[in-house]
């Protein structure tokens, strides 16, 4: 498992607050592969809270992917909808979860806000 992966699960109960902010709970589990081996992360979300355990255990929803695509989602290189959509990794259960999951992960380098362009743009016009 790689330190980037360890960091973001580790984080994810400190972040929980500012991204759960809906009623929606459940608990997902993300499965990450390389080569023969699995490891297993199981996160319970809960309004405004996160709870993270490395346990197999069942789950509403279970996400599988590879550690290097998990590592690209950590870094902002990729998105997760596209990830599932191009077949890269698949999921199955509670879609809602996977929708929520996916707030914890950053947005490409470089991306900004288009309200704060737009701003930015109408300040230079005045």
């Amino acid at each position: 498992m790689t330190e980037v992966t360890e960091d973001f699960f580790a984080s994810l109960p400190d972040r929980a607050p500012a991204v759960l902010r809906s009623p929606v709970s459940g608990t997902i589990r993300i499965d990450l592969s390389t080569g023969a081996r699995t490891d297993h992360w199981r996160v319970e979300l809960a309004p405004g809270q996160v709870r993270v355990s490395r346990s197999p255990e069942p789950a509403d929803a279970i996400w599988y992917s590879s550690v290097d695509l998990f590592e690209r989602l950590v870094t902002g290189r990729t998105q997760g909808i596209a990830a599932v959509l191009r077949n890269e990794s698949t999921f199955s259960g509670n879609l809602t979860l996977f929708l929520i999951f996916r707030h914890f992960f950053p947005d490409p380098p470089g991306t900004r806000d288009p309200r704060e362009v737009a701003r930015e743009q109408a300040g230079r016009s005045r």
